[in-house]
């Protein structure tokens, strides 16, 4: 499917993101440095890996094959999305970047307790390997058919690479791997959206080749309506706002920039999601015929690239597939990085090595990333045996019964100051009793036997729609127990020791970082992100000289000239470089 010329741009690409983590091999000087910048990071770079790390190649798969399905309703995925970073930037971006932890789970610790941290913490661990391991699978469902290898070859080879980027530079070679990937992905995903309906014989055909039913934001027809709807907006509420992200925000060096960090992010989903369903919108309203692929279960999931494999110059595919490459790549770094801080600070610095200096904590975390990287590998080639299940499927299901549960308790942990410690874990107990609850009893044999009547209706409702049920029954009983839990347990909740603690926490997330505490950004740092988005740009601006179609040139420098623009207003941003003490003049 790649020509030659594409498949340069993915060996470049490939090559570029290795080099970036050779580039930050040396910014783990100690943990919160190697862990979260140590808050030197700038909104913009923090805000797009945000935003990166919010979706996968999942999108340009699963979620495509939603949009060739049913339309318009897959939006509401990705604008429940922004609207949880909005509620990221009215609040709960700037409680986390106060509560001046260098993880996640120290903050957990502050306002829940040493127990409730070593409970997140092991639960946190196997979450996130799990869900790298879908991110990978659904990469490696849109890579084989385009590269023609074995899906498990696809997914050894992309994951060793991940791997090496999060580990050699550590939250520096993530974060900034993830903006200049952001870079590569907006502009291509634009062409795309455009070139797919110039192909299809432009926008009037594509209004009047979609089914009616494909323009119901609800999809009422295909069994989503307003109830999905709520409950993928719950999901994502709680799963965006919970303390287990505060780690997001703690890279940069304040409050105020990291609510324009959790605004940038809420932004760009906002508007650029609407151009990434185009394409498998357009291949439906053309008519593209899908066809079978080895180990994909719904041909659907291969909409995106079959049209762009059609209406894309020669060039510009392979663009594509390093953005969508990327996209998925993106969330992985993040969540490896992200778990390895949390296993060093939570688990081996406190319990097994309470004397180890920054250095052996910044090794451990590299090992600990290498670690999870390959259980991660691991998960995904177990993923690829179940050929009967869809990756959007795998995706929602995971979500309904593994993410909501864990991300409830942290969600309401920040709202409500007075709750017992044990509150938090037994919400998540109550969460999985329900969501097992939920999930199975409607497929037994009893509740196929009930007589007909408004339970037996229930039970079948709730069969066929098992996200829609998990997902409001594990929020909606998870939140009454966690609340519950608070307002029985009064003033009482918790032994003086532990309430100091907890109005410490809180008195912390009040007060603004000051400016003693404020770390200044690391311009040196951000002059080399700079200079590779002109490397990047400049390879591109190549690509386009070189092209064989004029199609492919004017496309291709328009790439080129937002990475390069990109790159130039980054430079200007920054304070100039000091004069060097041997050349000023007496």
């Amino acid at each position: 499917m790649l020509s030659t010329f594409d498949y340069l741009v993915v060996i470049f690409y490939l090559l570029f993101l290795a080099s970036i983590g050779w580039f930050f091999r040396h910014s783990g000087k100690d943990s919160s440095e190697y862990f979260r910048g140590g808050g030197k990071m700038s909104w913009w770079m923090v805000g797009a890996s945000g935003f990166m790390g919010a979706f996968s190649a999942w999108t340009f798969t699963g979620a495509a094959g939603l949009a060739y399905d049913h339309g318009f309703v897959v939006i509401v995925l990705y604008w429940a999305n922004a609207l949880g970073f909005f509620f990221n930037w009215s609040y709960f971006a700037r409680m986390s970047r106060n509560s001046r932890a260098i993880t996640a789970m120290e903050a957990v610790r502050a306002r829940l307790g040493p127990l409730n941290e070593q409970v997140f913490t092991w639960l946190q661990v196997p979450f996130q390997v799990l869900q790298a391991g879908i991110w990978l699978y659904g990469l490696a469902i849109f890579c084989t058919p385009v590269f023609g290898l074995d899906l498990r070859v696809t997914i050894l080879v992309c994951g060793v690479v991940v791997v090496f980027v999060a580990a050699a530079g550590g939250s520096w070679a993530v974060v900034a791997g993830d903006f200049i990937q952001a870079l590569v992905l907006v502009p291509i995903t634009l062409v795309a959206a455009i070139t797919a309906v110039q192909y299809i014989g432009g926008p009037a055909r594509f209004l009047d080749g979609l089914p009616a039913a494909h323009w119901d934001l609800t999809a009422a027809a295909a069994d989503f309506g307003p109830w999905w709807i709520i409950a993928v907006i719950l999901e994502k509420i709680t799963n965006i706002n919970g303390l287990n992200y505060a780690s997001r925000y703690l890279c940069v060096s304040d409050s105020r920039t990291a609510r324009k960090a959790a605004l940038f992010s809420a932004l760009l989903f906002l508007v650029g999601s609407v151009f990434w369903f185009i394409p498998p919108l357009a291949a439906r309203a053309g008519g593209l015929a899908m066809g079978t692929f080895a180990g994909v279960a719904n041909p659907a999931e291969m909409s995106y690239i079959m049209i762009a494999a059609k209406c894309l110059p020669v060039g510009l595919l392979g663009l594509l597939v390093t953005g969508i490459i990327s996209s998925t790549l993106s969330s992985m770094d993040s969540g490896l990085n992200r778990n390895a801080g949390i296993f060093v600070r939570s688990f081996y610095l406190p319990v097994l090595r309470p004397q180890a200096g920054e250095k052996e904590l910044v090794f451990a975390g590299r090992i600990t990333t290498w670690g999870f990287g390959a259980l991660a590998i691991i998960m995904a080639l177990f993923y690829s045996s179940w050929r009967d299940l869809g990756v959007f499927q795998l995706m929602m299901n995971f979500s309904a019964l593994v993410a909501t549960p864990y991300a409830v308790p942290l969600f309401w942990c920040l709202l409500v100051r007075r709750s017992p410690d044990w509150a938090a874990w037994s919400t998540i107990v109550v969460c999985c009793f329900v969501g097992g609850l939920v999930s199975l009893l409607p497929k037994t044999d009893w509740a196929a036997g009930l007589t007909p009547g408004t339970i037996a209706t229930s039970f079948a409702w709730a069969k066929g729609h098992s996200y829609i049920a998990i997902t409001v029954a594990n929020v909606a009983l998870g939140s009454l127990w966690f609340l519950g839990a608070a307002a029985l347990a009064g003033r009482r909740a918790l032994p003086d020791a532990r309430r100091t603690q907890v109005q410490q926490f809180f008195q912390h997330v009040d007060t603004d970082i000051t400016p003693a505490e404020r770390e200044a950004p690391d311009d040196a740092r951000h002059r080399g992100i700079a200079k590779m988005c002109l490397v990047y740009g400049g390879f591109i601006t190549l690509l386009a000289v070189i092209s064989p179609t004029w199609s492919g040139r004017l496309w291709l420098l328009f790439c080129a000239l937002f990475m390069l623009g990109v790159g130039a207003a980054i430079r200007r941003t920054l304070r100039p470089r000091a004069p060097h003490p041997d050349t000023t003049t007496p």
